[in-house]
């Protein structure tokens, strides 16, 4: 009787592990995406950019408290509430991880005019399947494009495709990347 259960535990459970396997990428890494953290000056403000004008979709996030923070050295000790913005779904989806620390002050990041004009992440690049859509909503949100932006890459590079450069309320640089808009269509 017990080699039947077992036989039967493994034939239900066999399918399940190997499915899980599969889910594993390849090399040293568990996963195959980046997530970054932001500290914002304004979570409402930020919030408001990354979802309504990015149009990234928030997901439950998570709260760091007690020692923890201090002693990993992410905070001189206050906790994080941590929202969690995704573009996609499941597990593979890249993460926005934004959060303001109510502690001491976060230095304003110097002003940059161009990617080139500060050390560090200068950018996120986040492509999307309709850069009209995402006009329509920079509009709506009394935004502007950065420079002259949308243009058509550059030749070389794929002449379908054109790049959106925006600025979050921190003036950190987003770009999006996707076919060109629907005046940039005409203008061929």
């Amino acid at each position: 009787m017990y080699k039947y259960l077992v036989l039967a535990l493994t034939l239900c459970f066999t399918p399940l592990l190997a499915q899980e396997e599969k889910a594993k990428p390849a090399g040293p890494f568990a996963s195959e995406t980046i997530d970054l953290g932001i500290v914002v000056s304004d979570l409402e403000k930020s919030l408001a950019f990354y979802k309504g004008v990015v149009g990234m979709s928030e997901v439950p996030g998570f709260k760091v408290e007690g020692d923890f923070p201090k002693k990993v050295g992410l905070t001189d000790g206050a906790g994080l509430d941590i929202h969690v913005l995704v573009l996609g779904e499941g597990e593979t989806a890249t993460k926005l991880k934004v959060m303001q620390v109510k502690s001491e002050k976060p230095a304003k990041t110097l002003k940059q005019r161009y990617i080139h004009t500060n050390t560090g992440f200068s950018y996120i690049t986040i492509v999307v399947t309709d850069v009209d859509a995402v006009l329509e909503r920079v509009q709506k949100a009394g935004l502007k494009p950065y420079a002259k932006s949308p243009q058509r890459l550059p030749e070389g590079l794929p002449q379908t495709v054109c790049l959106l450069m925006l600025k979050d309320p921190d003036g950190n640089f987003v770009e999006i990347v996707g076919p060109l808009t629907k005046k940039l269509q005409k203008a061929k």
